[in-house]
């Protein structure tokens, strides 16, 4: 009955994708008058928090390639540099498709609460640091607009679960930037296992990169082009030093490299949570446990003794979940991830699927971004692969056309759950969370996945759910003058 209602729900979403490319087959040349308060209602008016590397790779071309569904109409960073060049990246690429002057010219603001306002934006993409997560979701949901929000979830449990509370509260569309479940590649792996292509399922390795040690630690002068204090939002006051935030350089190529603040724990926590949301997300809907988490967990890492980047190097978690399956994190295993049956094994990771692999797949195959890995999907026996899924057996989620941006789309159309919605992003993250704590704690913890605490009367661990808010910033702050504060 639940592989009918799960077929059934993709029948529907297919039925829907198709129609609304058939509605919007045509090119568009909309002239900028349309595009404000009037906008057709075919098309979303969206608006960008957070300007950064991962809004210029992904959020801001993402949006450009489903024009037809979507047009940005203001942009938001603490940084004006920023502001302005993504203003000029949108504007310079909406006149090469649709010519100048037959777009609405974009809005920019320094305060995405002020942008939040304006009542003609439908939905937001949110492109933050780490520890500006949770706050602008739980705004943006409160003022009625949809969101997509860059992985992880949030800076602490805490955060998560306030924000994916407030997500379904308002009954908005919230789609986790975890771009593996539109992959298909990550999809068929997830389906043969849920379908017991390996047997039952006894164990899980997940490998992840580490960071590098090190970061100028001198006191710099803010900029004049950003405001630092609200960049450091709720977390604690320290100096400024470039390599604590993000590149200053008048080289945009170097401006958008990778920013210091992900090597830093007070903004995020190191590569368990930078690509552990990507892979744990994926173990997650393999083994069919997106909206739970482990019963035990116990971790290793080493972590710098002196430079400003302290986030983890080398580590080891180990994690029991209810039904036995045991899940391995490392540095030490290849980047991907390998589910073990008691019949066989399957890994996947990115990349592209050689042309054996895309002929045997068919339709439900298609071409995949590019790269550095060679296989990204093999198993102990690749007939396992070939064969691919039934009728009748459970299809997860597919995104249309592989695209995670179209997906969410597509569910603000439809009011339907995307692929990864807030609820599924914050427990995967919260499996990244506690592998982080059991680094530091270097001891086993039990954990309640259902209650959201460690067990054991653990106060040590429990207090590291969440962290001191600083004024006038934070979750807690919103909350209570919303009237939410639990």
């Amino acid at each position: 009955m639940q592989s009918e209602q799960r077929n059934d729900e993709q029948s529907s979403r297919r039925d829907f994708v198709k129609a609304a490319g058939a509605a919007l087959a045509f090119p568009m040349i909309v002239p900028a008058r349309v595009l404000g308060a009037a906008a057709p209602s075919n098309l979303i008016q969206v608006a960008q928090i957070g300007c950064g590397r991962q809004a210029r790779d992904s959020e801001l071309p993402g949006i450009l390639r489903n024009s037809d569904m979507a047009r940005f109409v203001a942009v938001c960073d603490v940084d004006t540099v920023r502001v302005a060049d993504a203003k000029t990246w949108i504007e310079q690429n909406y006149a090469k498709r649709f010519g100048s002057g037959n777009y609405a010219n974009i809005k920019t603001y320094t305060d995405y609460r002020e942008m939040l306002q304006d009542k003609s934006i439908d939905a937001v993409l949110i492109s933050t640091p780490d520890h500006w997560h949770a706050q602008p979701v739980i705004e943006a949901a409160l003022a009625g607009k949809d969101i997509f929000l860059q992985k992880p979830a949030s800076l602490t449990v805490k955060e998560g679960r306030q924000m994916a509370d407030v997500v379904k509260r308002t009954g908005r569309i919230l789609q986790i930037g975890s771009q593996q479940r539109s992959g298909t590649q990550f999809r068929l792996a997830c389906e043969l296992v849920r379908n017991g292509r390996i047997g039952k399922l006894r164990e899980v390795y997940i490998g992840l990169p580490t960071d590098p040690a090190g970061g100028n630690s001198k006191e710099m002068p803010v900029p004049p082009n950003l405001n630092y204090d609200m960049w450091l939002g709720s977390t604690p006051y320290v100096y400024y030093t470039e390599d604590r935030v993000h590149p200053q350089s008048p080289d945009i190529r170097v401006r958008y490299g990778r920013p210091g603040w992900l090597r830093c724990e007070q903004f995020g926590a190191g590569m368990i949570t930078g690509w552990g949301a990507h892979h744990v997300d994926t173990a997650h809907w393999g083994m069919g446990v997106e909206l739970s988490g482990p019963v035990e967990i116990e971790g290793m890492a080493i972590f710098p003794k002196e430079g400003l980047w302290d986030v983890h190097g080398p580590y080891h978690i180990r994690a029991r979940y209810a039904d036995g399956t045991m899940m391995y994190i490392s540095d030490k295993y290849p980047n991907g991830i390998k589910f073990l049956g008691e019949n066989g094994w399957i890994w996947v990771t990115r990349g592209r699927f050689s042309e054996v692999d895309m002929q045997a797949l068919g339709a439900r195959g298609g071409s995949l971004p590019g790269g550095p890995w060679s296989q990204a999907i093999d198993a102990s026996d690749r007939r396992i692969i070939k064969e691919g899924i039934k009728d009748g057996e459970i299809h997860l989620h597919e995104s249309p056309k592989g695209d995670h941006h179209l997906d969410w789309l597509v569910s603000i159309k439809s009011r339907k759950d995307p692929v990864a919605p807030a609820e599924v992003g914050h427990r995967s993250n919260t499996v990244c969370l506690l592998s982080q704590i059991a680094m530091h704690l270097g001891r086993p913890l039990y954990w309640d996945p259902e209650k959201e605490i460690f067990l054991k009367n653990d106060t040590e661990a429990n207090s590291m759910l969440s962290r001191k808010q600083r004024a006038p910033y934070g979750t807690d702050a919103v909350l209570a003058k919303a009237g939410l504060a639990s």
